[in-house]
């Protein structure tokens, strides 16, 4: 797995753009026909992708984690933003079609990703923490989610939403693993707007179905000294505590945001004032 090893808030006002990329910033995670992971120093974290094409694709574990199988001390969280496929679990079969969110208890020794269709492959989307306890399997499908959306903004502001929540304490329960998505409404730009910090846990984000042709500005870093990055489809960004997380595409967007550390709150959070940015 790749390593990134995250910078400090005291460190990171003197990085350049490609040392910043280089630390918070993962591209390439979805290669056809391979699981492709990182390893994060920052609350342990694995992040991801996995695209079958043709045979399936096995989760096996690595000499990074120490274990006998992936989820030996680990939770999973996986959202597919691609075709329709399965994820075997301990031969349990569970269909997911795009927008499908599936929680894998820490325990579960086989974890086996499958396309329904080579030619339109699942895209799935990985994100794991440590677990102490363990939590059943379980799967929630964009229909599901649906009903219980939370929709955010305006067009005046230009950042019209709908948050799903996915793994959470109302939801699919989990140990650490808070997990969902955002989708911006056609004509929004903004995502995380006021925005927040909140050092009782790291956030990481993964911004899907971003045109070829367009691009998102992430922003991150305290509130009174940012920074940015720009990312392109599937890109995925890791968050410290003391940094905020927000952006602006140059078009409407999703993207998932996945959270572990302290506590499951989802509304933990400290806000910012957009007054007070710089």
């Amino acid at each position: 797995m790749k390593l990134l090893q995250m910078a400090d808030a005291v460190r990171y006002p003197r990085m350049t753009t490609a040392e910043l990329r280089e630390t918070f910033l993962l591209e390439g995670a979805f290669v056809p026909g391979e699981i492709s992971l990182a390893y994060v120093d920052l609350d342990r974290t694995v992040l991801g992708g996995a695209v079958p094409t043709g045979a399936p694709l096995t989760l096996e574990t690595y000499p990074e984690l120490r274990s006998d199988f992936f989820c030996e001390r680990r939770e999973l969280g996986v959202l597919n933003v691609g075709g329709a496929g399965t994820v075997t679990v301990d031969g349990a079969v569970f269909e997911l079609g795009k927008l499908d969110c599936l929680y894998v208890s820490r325990g579960s020794k086989s974890v086996v990703f499958a396309s329904d269709e080579g030619a339109a492959p699942a895209a799935f989307y990985l994100l794991s923490y440590p677990a102490h306890t363990e939590h059943p399997t379980r799967m929630v499908t964009f229909k599901e989610l649906e009903a219980g959306a939370v929709h955010l903004g305006s067009e005046e502001t230009c950042n019209k939403r709908s948050i799903y929540k996915a793994i959470f304490l109302d939801g699919i329960r989990s140990c650490q693993l808070v997990m969902g998505f955002t989708l911006l409404a056609p004509g929004s730009n903004w995502n995380t707007m006021p925005p927040h910090t909140h050092m009782r846990r790291s956030e990481v984000y993964f911004y899907f179905d971003v045109d070829s042709s367009q691009k998102v500005v992430h922003l991150m870093g305290p509130a009174d000294e940012t920074r940015h990055l720009i990312m392109s489809d599937r890109d995925i960004v890791v968050s410290p505590g003391w940094s905020i997380h927000a952006g602006v595409g140059t078009k409407s967007y999703g993207f998932c945001w996945g959270m572990g550390g302290e506590n499951q709150r989802y509304d933990d959070m400290d806000a910012v004032a957009i007054a007070d940015l710089k």
